[in-house]
């Protein structure tokens, strides 16, 4: 059976480690499991007012997230939080109120920082929205990628051993996780 997850990247950055470290986790996803990133940065900003008429942007991702069976979230910290693309993106998939594209669903968080705290604060905004959106995230392992910006080299190849080990045993959690919640 195969399974088809969204991959968000919460940088809208061109080379965003949030990507590198998107990419990388999708490289190590099992046969059957066809991952592909969903840009978020078209997405107008939420805003009640338009709900009756909601932008393209907004009807074409709904219907895209639809087709999905789980999801990724990978993250930077901004501020101790999530980036605000990212969290336009769950206010827009969220909406209209009853018509969630996200409950039920299975998800997990990486989160990342060129810091030393490898983006706690952004990895719990998100647990703290899925538990609205009802969203089933993976609690174990926690993935939090300190010092990102030596896990890769200049061509965008992780190279650090950790940082590999530590996406296979999200991965390899996250698999049994995605197959016992659908």
């Amino acid at each position: 059976m195969s399974r088809k997850v969204a991959v968000f990247a919460g940088s809208l950055r061109k080379d965003a480690y949030s990507r590198k470290v998107a990419k990388a986790f999708m490289a190590l996803a099992p046969e059957g499991y066809l991952m592909e990133i969903l840009e978020i940065g078209q997405l107008p900003l939420y805003n009640q007012d338009l709900d009756e008429n909601p932008p393209e942007e907004w009807v074409d991702f709904r219907n895209r997230v639809r087709e999905f069976d789980a999801f990724v979230f990978v993250t930077p910290e901004y501020n101790r939080s999530v980036p605000a693309a990212l969290k336009n993106a769950l206010d827009v998939g969220s909406r209209p109120a009853g018509q969630s594209v996200w409950g039920g669903k299975p998800a997990v968080v990486l989160s990342s920082s060129t810091g030393q705290y490898g983006g706690f604060g952004a990895n719990h905004h998100l647990r703290q929205s899925f538990v609205f959106l009802d969203l089933h995230v993976l609690q174990q392992p926690e993935a939090y990628l300190a010092k990102v910006g030596e896990a890769f080299d200049e061509n965008g190849v992780l190279v650090s051993d950790r940082t590999k080990e530590l996406l296979k045993k999200v991965m390899d959690a996250y698999i049994v996780w995605v197959e016992k919640i659908l």
